[in-house]
């Protein structure tokens, strides 16, 4: 009965923003609600059986989280997730008020929740996670987070917190480094992707630099071992199974293998390799990751970016080479100095730019002598000219735009659901 009064204000200030805004309404309700009922998410996440399972890292967490949740309920677990990507805790909150009842109370089995580096850091203080699987630390944020050290020192403290089993990535040094503070007694777990297959990318994973000699890779209990396209092998705990990423890209790849070792380290002899493959083949990737869309009754690609080694590895696989290209940097990028530290040489044109940081790409781009025909500050208006082209002779439209301007993309077209996504 405690939070009743909380819930409802939360639903009522949802609807209220979703009647101007369509699609809106999932930051706003969750701060209120955090700052009515600041109790109710450790309350919620500690109510579960299983426990709460964390997804977290510099890149890769959204996908890595459809993956496994999708997995987890193929074997018939029920999972309380945040499906929206809102990752901060306000955003926490407002998964709540989507799923639970009038008081806050949230049937089934486990929560498996994506987080931002940050903010895991603050919650697990008060929830302690039964697993955490820690992707990556890339050069990200440099004006919140300064320093990736920074940045690995967050994480370790999610792995200290976690009661049971950290995942780690074999294949990121800072993630080595944060093994090797655990301790002999931690129960940790390795995945990765087999070193030929790294060497042959031109940035590999792109992880941020620890400036401190490398540390051996430690043994994997999952890796990649083969990558076409979007075909993908791995070995699982001594198994091959081959199956299909969402898009192309060997940082999708180290998002299954992510999600396979998180999946079989949470299920258990429950764990059945072959299902969770043909999960991954039918599993549509997560808004704007890759996804494919319609849009005036043609298809379009939204590549999103969100920082450096994202923008690069993003680049490093266009290899369709599309005929019609949009780029939107919008205001989440809030030191666009980073731009000059992508290699767009893979970037042939574009068709148009904006967004609110569009003066800074359309200058970036123009160093690097890649043609633009229209740079237009109004998103509506950039967007209403590029899908105002005729259908490509070759291929499909493609958008790349970084979180903003994905959000503000996304109301305009009128994709307001985030589950609403098709491989």
């Amino acid at each position: 009965m405690f939070y009743l009064p909380a819930i409802l204000i939360g639903r009522v200030t949802r609807a209220l923003i979703r009647k101007v805004r369509p699609g809106g309404g999932s930051a706003l309700p969750g701060l209120v609600l955090s700052k009515v009922a600041p109790g109710l998410l450790a309350k919620t996440l500690n109510s579960f059986p299983d426990g709460l399972i964390v997804v977290t890292g510099s890149a890769g967490k959204s996908t890595t989280t459809k993956m496994l949740v999708a997995i987890a309920r193929a074997h018939g677990k029920t999972v309380f997730t945040n499906p929206s990507t809102a990752n901060i805790e306000q955003g926490f909150f407002s998964s709540i008020l989507e799923t639970s009842d009038a008081f806050g109370r949230i049937p089934g089995d486990v929560a498996i929740l994506e987080m931002d580096e940050g903010h895991a850091a603050e919650i697990t203080k008060r929830v302690a996670p039964r697993q955490s699987t820690i992707l990556n630390v890339l050069e990200d944020q440099l004006d919140r987070f300064v320093d990736p050290a920074l940045v690995r020192g967050k994480l370790l403290e999610v792995a200290e917190r976690t009661v049971k089993d950290v995942l780690l990535n074999a294949d990121d040094p800072n993630t080595i480094l944060i093994g090797g503070e655990l301790g002999a007694t931690a129960r940790t777990h390795w995945f990765g992707i087999q070193a030929n297959i790294l060497s042959e990318s031109k940035h590999g994973l792109g992880s941020a630099p620890t400036y401190l000699p490398n540390q051996p890779r430690p043994t994997v209990s999952a890796e990649i071992v083969g990558v076409d396209g979007v075909n993908a092998s791995a070995i699982v705990d001594s198994e091959s199974v081959d199956f299909t990423l969402p898009n192309r890209g060997l940082h999708y790849a180290l998002d299954s293998i992510a999600a396979l070792q998180s999946a079989m380290t949470y299920l258990g002899k429950g764990f059945d390799l072959k299902l969770a493959a043909r999960v991954l083949d039918e599993l549509p990737p997560v808004f704007a990751r890759g996804e494919i869309a319609m849009v005036n009754g043609e298809e379009v690609e939204f590549i999103l970016v969100q920082n450096p080694m994202s923008f690069q590895l993003n680049l490093d696989n266009l290899t369709t080479r599309p005929e019609q290209i949009m780029v939107a940097i919008g205001r989440d990028v809030h030191d666009p100095s980073w731009l000059w530290t992508v290699d767009l040489s893979n970037l042939s044109h574009a068709d148009v730019v904006s967004g609110y940081n569009y003066a800074e790409i359309a200058l970036r781009m123009a160093y690097a002598d890649i043609p633009v025909a229209m740079v237009e500050p109004d998103l509506e208006t950039a967007l209403e000219a590029f899908f105002g082209l005729p259908k490509p002779n070759v291929g499909m439209k493609t958008v790349i735009f970084s979180a903003d301007a994905m959000r503000r993309t996304r109301r305009i077209l009128g994709f307001t659901d985030p589950e609403a996504v098709e491989r």
